[in-house]
């Protein structure tokens, strides 16, 4: 072959080459534009725990408390977040534990629009049905925690199970005399805990805690009053192996782990809350607890790790199920 055919052959090479890529190119895979499952599952010694998503709330900077725009913007920058707005995930958790499923929290149901209300069909897609929960232990009677109690008839997300609240919750929220005397704009929080309740104290399900006590076994409530009155995390497992689920001890991450002073408007009493953060940031940090919340970043499980004269967020790695 000369130099002049090989020249040309070379040219025709190239030139289908370039067509066949261009016709991939032109064949390329659609965008899929849904996200994938939002549950994550991981082993805690013998126990196996799922984290399941609900969906996400964006929260205004402006409701925080004991800070300036300032120093938000700042802190919020630190983390690469734009702007005053930060999107807050509501997560809830499975605890597969001596044969017995218990789910922490239910998520928001349809109480905050189409964005929420997802725990059922992750909880699907993680292999579990609603009935098959055996123990609901609830954080705190907010309605982003409790709402996905009931469908949007009202009737029980979870016939099997019962749901245990602190009674302190209990004696607030589900007081008709409180809720009349609250300020109108706290009005439906009351509403959409009596609506989660009501099936389940009709059935008998419902059930409460005065203080700190196994409620399962290896599973016992944790006192975190503040936030609501009988705001509660709950510790599961023994030894190295211990997590604390802490419900709503930091609702923005970028912020009240290095300031956790930092209040939220949400807090019925913010100076309590204040209090028991710091003491449950200083006992996690001390005792390298495993943590996990229902307002960090999904799945929201990790470490707090004391950092100046504050703390900071240090999520779990991805990691595959021992064998």
């Amino acid at each position: 072959m000369n130099q002049r055919s090989w020249s040309a052959g070379r040219r025709a090479l190239i030139a289908g080459l370039l067509l066949l890529a261009t016709g991939f190119a032109s064949a390329g895979a659609p965008l899929q534009k849904t996200q994938v499952p939002g549950y994550y599952r991981m082993a805690l010694g013998g126990i196996e725990m799922t984290a399941l998503f609900d969906g996400a709330i964006e929260l205004d900077s402006k409701l925080l408390m004991n800070t300036s725009a300032r120093e938000v913007s700042s802190l919020h920058a630190r983390q690469f977040i734009k702007g005053s707005a930060l999107q807050v995930a509501v997560n809830a958790f499975v605890i597969n534990i001596g044969g017995k499923l218990v789910l922490v929290d239910a998520g928001a149901g349809r109480a905050f629009g189409p964005k929420m209300g997802q725990i059922v069909a992750n909880l699907k897609a993680a292999g579990h049905a609603p009935d098959q929960i055996d123990v609901v232990l609830i954080t705190h009677l907010h309605g982003d925690h409790v709402a996905g109690l009931v469908d949007a008839e009202g009737k029980v997300v979870f016939p099997n199970a019962q749901v245990w609240s602190a009674q302190a919750d209990n004696d607030f929220w589900l007081n008709e005399a409180i809720a009349a005397k609250a300020p109108k704009e706290a009005q439906p929080f009351f509403k959409m805990a009596r609506d989660a309740a009501a099936p389940y104290l009709k059935s008998g399900q419902w059930k409460t805690f005065a203080s700190d006590q196994e409620l399962v076994p290896g599973i016992a409530s944790f006192a975190a009053n503040g936030h609501t009155p009988g705001h509660s995390g709950y510790l599961i497992g023994a030894g190295e192996d211990r997590l604390l689920i802490w419900g709503d001890i930091v609702h923005n991450h970028a912020v009240q782990f290095a300031r956790p002073q930092v209040a939220i408007e949400f807090d019925v009493d913010p100076k309590a809350a204040v209090v028991t953060r710091k003491k449950i940031l200083a006992k996690a940090a001390k005792e390298r607890l495993l943590i996990a919340g229902m307002h960090l970043p999904f799945p929201g499980i990790g470490h707090v790790r004391k950092e100046g004269n504050g703390y900071s967020w240090v999520p779990i790695d991805f990691a595959p199920l021992p064998e």
